[in-house]
């Protein structure tokens, strides 16, 4: 690993679940360095330099696509907490996280249409609701957003949570809120009472309520399209 040489750093074993990157420790760091075609996390050096460890990991040193950022740890995450403190933890991560930007970072818009189409290929039942609510919803451009903003994403590092693996866009705030709707992992949305809780959470912040319904809808299309009845439902008054 040509970073690692470089930096003169010694690799431990690489972490489960990175798919989209190699990600390994590195002492008290960690290094990170993004699959070619990974276009999601084009600019996540961009995010976490400007968020300068103010609800993400800090970034120490950057070239290219290799990273080298704090080490927080994983397994020691949100999925590990009582229900309404990991929401209330998730709450002020995100608040942190939500900048008003612009360049380098892109607009989610576009590639969202993109989404919604492969979707529509693969059978997703959602689609047409999906594309019908993001036509109503004309998406902001203000707001730098996570990205993949879940309770496995949001990890203990000292006496604090901070955020990793960010995709940076521009976009709605509420745009982050659906991916923390369906997880952690075991999490099916079957609990409706849950999942309004943890939306009325958001809307406490600051956040639209409708905003966040639609981009359920809209993400769950091609996120989570095996959950279409009841992301559905969140659409439609109670």
């Amino acid at each position: 690993m040509e970073a690692a040489r470089e930096w003169g750093l010694e690799l431990g074993e690489p972490f489960a679940f990175s798919n989209a990157s190699y990600v390994a420790p590195a002492g008290e760091a960690v290094l990170k360095v993004a699959w070619g075609g990974d276009t999601e996390s084009l600019h996540e050096g961009d995010a976490l330099e400007l968020w300068n460890g103010d609800g993400a990991v800090r970034l120490l040193r950057r070239s290219a696509c290799a990273l080298l950022v704090e080490r927080a740890v994983p397994g020691d995450d949100l999925s590990a907490l009582p229900e309404d403190e990991a929401t209330a933890i998730a709450v002020d991560v995100a608040s942190r996280l939500w900048r008003r930007v612009g360049s380098p970072f892109r607009p989610v818009a576009p590639e969202v249409q993109r989404w919604l189409d492969t979707a529509a290929g693969e059978g997703s039942e959602l689609v047409p609701l999906a594309r019908e609510l993001l036509a109503e919803l004309h998406p902001g451009t203000e707001w730098l957003v996570h990205g993949d903003f879940h309770h496995h994403n949001i990890l203990r590092l000292g006496d604090r949570f901070v955020a990793i693996d960010p995709k940076p866009y521009l976009a709605d705030r509420e745009y982050d809120v659906p991916s923390f709707l369906w997880n952690p992992r075991s999490n099916r949305m079957e609990d409706r009472e849950k999942t309004e809780r943890r939306i009325a959470a958001f809307v406490a912040a600051g956040l639209d309520d409708l905003r966040i319904r639609a981009w359920t809808v809209i993400r769950g299309a091609y996120l989570r399209p095996e959950y279409a009845e009841r992301i559905r439902a969140l659409a439609e008054p109670r």
